[in-house]
C-alpha cells in the first residue's frame, strides 16, 4: 500500500500524456489491437515517454538487500502490459492488452533511455526520461515523449509532430538486482494546449529484466 500511495503522489506531481487515435499504437505509448506500445502516447503514432527524477549514484542500493555492486543502473528488456484503465481513448484498451516492448537504459546520472520496439523509427522510436530512489529498491521514472506522423503536409513535407506525452513509472527491484515490476500511467496531451486535462490517460504494469554481456538474444515481445 505505501508502494501505491507514493505511486499516487507521484502521479499527481507529475502528469502522463498519452492521445491515442482509434487505430494506433501505445508504443512508448500507443495502441494498435491487439498491440500497444509506450513510446508513442498518441495511438496512431505512438510516442516516447520521458520519466523526471533526481540524480543518482552508483552506490544506490540497499546494504543487505541486493548485492553492493548492483542498482538500478543498467541496460533492461521491458514490457508494459494495460490493466484496463483509459479515459479518452475510444473503445479503451482491454485488461491484459500488450501495450509495448523495447530495451530501456537507467543511467547512473540519473537519467534514462527507452528505445521502443513497438514504434517505427519514422515516428521517434526513442524517448529519454529521468529517475529518482524513491524507496528501498523502490524507482520513480518521469519520462516525456516527442512523437511523429511521417505523412507530409502542406506545410511540412517532413510530417508533423505529436504531442507531447508523459510517461511515470513507480518500480521496485527485485532484490537479487536482475528484474523489477511497477505501474506506470500515460497522459497525452494536444499540442496546442498542454495546460488543461490530458487527451487521454492509460495504466499500467511494467515488467523488466536485467541485461548482461551473457544475455541471449530474444524476440523484445
Amino acid at each position: 500500500m505505501k508502494g501505491k500511495s507514493i505511486f499516487a503522489i507521484a502521479a499527481s506531481a507529475f502528469v502522463l500524456s498519452l492521445t491515442l487515435i482509434p487505430n494506433a499504437k501505445a508504443e512508448c505509448g500507443g495502441y494498435d489491437k491487439p498491440l500497444a506500445h509506450p513510446s508513442s502516447w498518441h495511438t496512431q503514432y505512438g510516442q516516447a515517454r520521458l520519466l523526471r527524477a533526481a540524480l543518482a549514484n552508483d552506490d544506490d542500493h540497499d546494504a543487505g538487500e541486493i548485492p553492493a555492486d548492483v542498482s538500478i543502473v543498467g541496460l533492461w528488456h521491458f514490457k508494459f502490459v494495460s490493466d484496463g484503465v483509459t479515459t479518452g481513448i475510444p473503445g479503451g484498451i482491454p485488461k491484459g492488452a500488450p501495450l509495448d516492448a523495447g530495451y530501456a537504459a537507467w543511467h547512473s546520472d540519473g537519467t534514462e533511455i527507452t528505445n521502443s520496439g513497438g514504434r517505427a523509427p519514422s515516428t521517434s522510436a526513442f524517448c529519454m526520461g529521468v529517475w529518482a530512489k524513491v524507496g528501498p529498491r523502490q524507482y520513480l521514472l518521469n519520462h516525456f515523449a516527442i512523437s511523429w506522423n511521417p505523412t507530409p503536409t502542406a506545410d511540412n513535407p517532413n510530417g508533423t509532430m505529436i504531442g507531447p506525452t508523459s510517461i511515470h513509472e513507480l518500480v521496485t527491484l527485485a532484490a537479487n538486482g536482475k528484474s523489477f515490476t511497477g505501474v506506470f500511467t500515460i497522459d497525452n496531451y494536444n499540442e496546442s494546449d498542454t495546460s488543461g486535462p490530458p487527451a487521454s490517460h492509460l495504466e499500467g504494469t511494467v515488467t523488466a529484466t536485467r541485461i548482461d554481456v551473457n544475455t541471449p538474444p530474444s524476440s523484445i515481445f
